[in-house]
């Protein structure tokens, strides 16, 4: 029996995590701390949340006393730490909440593993990241493993600051630490600020579909399920001290993949050809709006066998499906309505 405690669980890449390991391991316990904030949905779990291996708890990370105190009550063998501040353009506007989650929610996090874990023989703390913290590229070249840290967001300022972290608690305290670094995630259950579930979202209802400067920034996109494959490759076979660049193999322009996006879209809801292209309206660009990201993905291949299982087709038509098959999902989330019952329901359990 082993206690995993998985750190933003509710979230969109943290949901699919769940799933997997409470069904995969039935011989873990899978505890998942989140503090429900506007992209925190404990809806994304009701397939699990009855499971026997299951529990939910709700609480900050940055709140040390209840770290501690969570370590304490469940003697965890590993953290698989996902909670973060993500959407690039709340960080700009409010780069404080992000500096007290991403970086003092992890040093939280990792002091109380440090503290009770007193023989960390068979531990493991696996800390989740992104490409961004890496910068940008120019038209050549990938992010690997050795690339240089240049984050240019105060998101993914706060981001690298936690990656340097985990890497320090390693070196000095020799905490049994592994890290990745992924590309832009897509699938089902993402909150809709992010770039598919938000144009999907607004070609259902017509809305305008804002397009930073003139579209030509280059992303990796991965599909979630192919993630959360990788990363129960890394926690349960990934070496202690490394790094680990998860990506898909595929970039996009952002222009060509919205109207992609826009072409099966107009299929998928039988309007004429042409028509949801027409609610393209490109705006004043993002603030230091990195140009290209793009991993180098050989080293997790090689070492642990991970490769993409979706052609990225396959994987736009399953994610597009899911959102046009969960209406109700889209419209409860954006306005709060799931976030508010459970809120309720653990305040006043």
């Amino acid at each position: 029996m082993k206690n995993i405690l998985i750190t933003g669980g509710a979230g969109f890449i943290g949901s699919h995590v769940i799933r997997l390991f409470v069904n995969k391991y039935p011989d873990y316990t899978v505890v998942n701390l989140d503090k429900l904030t506007y992209a925190g949905n404990l809806e994304n779990l009701k397939d699990v949340e009855n499971a026997p291996n299951y529990v939910f708890e709700k609480g900050d990370i940055v709140d040390e006393a209840f770290v501690f105190a969570l370590f304490e009550k469940y003697a965890f063998d590993g953290v698989i730490h996902l909670a973060a501040e993500s959407h690039v353009d709340r960080s700009i506007a409010n780069p404080m909440e992000f500096i007290h989650t991403n970086v003092i929610g992890t040093v939280n996090l990792l002091n109380a593993a440090k503290t009770h874990w007193k023989d960390s023989s068979d531990k493991r703390f696996y800390h989740i990241s992104t490409d961004e913290v890496y910068g940008s590229l120019g038209e050549e070249g990938l992010f690997t493993e050795e690339t240089a840290y240049d984050p240019r967001s105060p998101y993914s300022a706060a981001k690298a600051g936690s990656d340097h972290f985990v890497r320090a608690w390693f070196h000095t305290y020799k905490l049994p630490v592994v890290i990745s670094n992924c590309s832009n995630n897509y699938g089902p259950n993402q909150f809709p600020e992010k770039l598919l579930p938000l144009f999907i979202n607004n070609i259902i209802h017509n809305k305008p579909l804002p397009v930073y400067g003139k579209g030509e920034n280059v992303r990796d996109w991965l599909y979630v399920i192919d993630h959360v494959h990788a990363i129960d490759l890394v926690y349960h076979k990934g070496m202690v001290g490394e790094t680990y660049n998860i990506g898909g193999h595929n970039e996009w322009k952002n222009i060509d993949l919205i109207r992609l996006l826009c072409k099966i879209m107009d299929i998928k809801l039988g309007r004429e050809p042409g028509t949801s292209e027409k609610l393209i309206t490109y705006v004043k660009d993002r603030a230091g709006h990195d140009m290209r990201y793009a991993i180098d993905a050989s080293k997790i291949q090689e070492e642990l066998g991970w490769v993409p299982s979706l052609q990225f087709a396959e994987g736009l038509d399953k994610t597009i499906d899911w959102y046009l098959d969960n209406p109700e999902w889209i419209k409860n989330v954006t306005s709060g309505e799931y976030q508010n019952y459970y809120r309720e329901q653990y305040e006043n359990r």
